[in-house]
């Protein structure tokens, strides 16, 4: 049986169904701080938080798992600048307690998500697994000290690991069954859809003066159903003993912010109000993955690669989501 942390949040969720669509046994954990207990598709599901040594135990003891894919952890980058104590706390120590859980139960797979943000400001586009890591903020430091931790646990105590470093999550399950749903939404494809909506007033730029073709930052967009399969994929290799230890998942195709707006007008088919605004502190003007090392080594390749695709499935899910065509 695989535990799946954060399995009611939004990449989570959608690697359940990933799992579940192969013939894996699923226990989802979530605290539902953020995720939607609607969105997970397996029968296993218990609310419990990773800071909560007792129930953590208590998963072990009832369900016979054998590998962990671990999604739980505080995300938003201007939150955990402001309020860091909460991110060290949240994703550090409850990583730390997850582990010893597993240690305890002779549970000796994971796979871990990572975020591009371990990178800090690039030196070179595309940016590959070897990149200087220089993280920008507290979030961005509690992913590399997990990683970090991973690789001591995997020297000490023998626990293999994968940790997959994404770039920018976009997109919705294409059969619509779960999607992409936070609140408050801080995510650009879907901010700037509720714009079309009408749920918003208007889109802000923020920052129009980099250094990139039309101003704007660019970033790699990747659908979440593709972060799902690379998950699965992981977990596969890690088993045979092929996988590891760092992989970035990412098309290797940056998108600028304005290049989003209008691809997002053109699949909508509607306008909107866009107000240009100053930039944001800590946003490097690019990142984008050089994907080659998931391809060669895990058997992955994106079935969403062009940037249309990927607003169409996050549209359909909006116009469900809000009720509205």
């Amino acid at each position: 049986m695989i535990l799946v942390t954060g399995g009611a949040g939004y990449i989570g969720s959608h690697t359940i169904k990933a799992l579940l669509s192969r013939g894996y046994e699923v226990v989802a954990l979530d605290n539902l701080s953020v995720g939607h207990r609607e969105f997970v598709l397996c029968e296993e599901f218990v609310k419990a938080d990773l800071l909560d040594r007792e129930a953590l135990e208590r998963v072990f003891q009832k369900y016979p798992i054998r590998s962990v894919i671990h999604f739980a952890a505080k995300t938003a980058v201007g939150e955990s600048v402001e309020n860091p104590e909460v991110y060290y706390y949240n994703n550090v120590v409850g990583t730390l307690n997850l582990l010893s859980a597993m240690r305890a139960h002779g549970v000796g797979e994971i796979v871990f998500s990572s975020s591009a943000a371990v990178y800090g400001d690039p030196e070179r586009i595309p940016i590959p697994e070897d990149h200087p890591k220089r993280p920008k903020s507290p979030y961005g430091r509690t992913k590399l000290m997990m990683e970090e931790i991973l690789a001591d646990y995997s020297r000490a105590y023998g626990i293999r690991y994968v940790a997959l470093r994404y770039f920018n999550a976009a997109g919705s399950d294409p059969e619509g069954v779960i999607g992409e749903w936070h609140d408050p939404e801080t995510h650009l494809i879907p901010i700037v859809l509720e714009a079309a909506l009408g749920v918003r007033d208007h889109v802000e730029i923020f920052g129009t003066d980099y250094p990139t073709p039309d101003g704007t930052c660019i970033r790699d967009f990747i659908h979440v159903v593709d972060l799902a399969e690379a998950h699965v994929l992981a977990l596969e290799r890690l088993r045979e003993g092929r996988a590891g230890p760092a992989y970035n998942l990412g098309t290797g195709v940056g998108h600028s912010v304005r290049e989003v707006i209008e691809v997002c007008k053109r699949v909508t088919g509607r306008d909107f109000r866009v107000v240009e605004g100053p930039r944001r502190p800590g946003d490097p003007p690019a990142l984008v993955a050089d994907p080659t090392k998931a391809k060669q080594e895990l058997g992955w390749e994106p079935r969403f690669t062009e940037l249309e695709e990927i607003i169409a499935t996050a549209w359909e899910w909006m116009l469900k989501l809000y009720g509205r065509r």
